[in-house]
């Protein structure tokens, strides 16, 4: 696969998994209450922290699955089956159900300080989707480059999150909710799609083993 094709599909699925506009409302809905100043510190912790959790599993993901002694391939079936499971919650409006719940916990229970980590942070951006299709890609980004690319790619998939909390309730006004239902179906497709690919790729690779 070209490396232009490789670093594109990356980007994309990463940033579907994700799902920066369907966290624009549950970012509002968990500062809720604070001024802007306070939204902007809270926006920058959860973008920081995020990066490093996903970071750590571009960098060591393989070296984690050594430990427990998972191939790289079968990881790509399991993986991608999670993926598919991630987009049709999408596709079906089941995962921003989900969410909203986790939100309206975290508002009760955390701390106004604290929220940046949980859940914004965990698991709202670095889920176990993100997580795992950070680690997938991690086998197409061989070397020290590689891994470079894959953090730099996290890391505009970070900067587009962080941009759209900035920008969460003006987003959330022109999307509404008709919008924002239709933006993540289309999200959920693509999603589907991309999770299908790591499955055959991952069936490919072990049936050559």
């Amino acid at each position: 696969m070209p490396l232009f094709d490789t670093v594109f599909n990356a980007f994309v699925t990463i940033l579907v998994t994700i799902d920066p506009p369907g966290l624009a409302p549950l970012f509002l809905a968990v500062t809720r209450g604070m001024n802007r100043d306070q939204r902007l510190q809270v926006s920058v912790r959860a973008s920081v922290i995020a990066f490093v959790v996903l970071a750590i599993f571009a960098i060591a993901g393989k070296a984690i699955l050594t430990v427990f002694g998972i191939t790289l391939p079968a990881f790509r079936v399991a993986g991608g089956f999670l993926l598919f499971f991630i987009a049709f919650e999408m596709v079906f409006e089941k995962r921003q159900d989900r969410k909203e719940k986790i939100s309206d916990v975290a508002i009760t229970r955390d701390h106004i300080h604290n929220i940046a980590a949980f859940p914004l942070a965990i698991p709202l951006i670095a889920g176990p989707g993100a997580i795992s299709a950070t680690v997938l890609l991690s086998g197409s980004f061989q070397g020290w480059a590689g891994q470079a690319a894959l953090v730099l790619i996290i890391l505009a998939c970070l900067a587009a999150t962080y941009l759209v909390f900035i920008l969460a309730e003006r987003i959330d006004q022109f999307l509404g909710q008709t919008g924002r239902s239709i933006l993540t179906r289309l999200l959920g497709v693509i999603l589907a799609a991309l999770a299908v690919q790591f499955v055959a790729d991952g069936i490919k690779e072990l049936a050559a083993m």
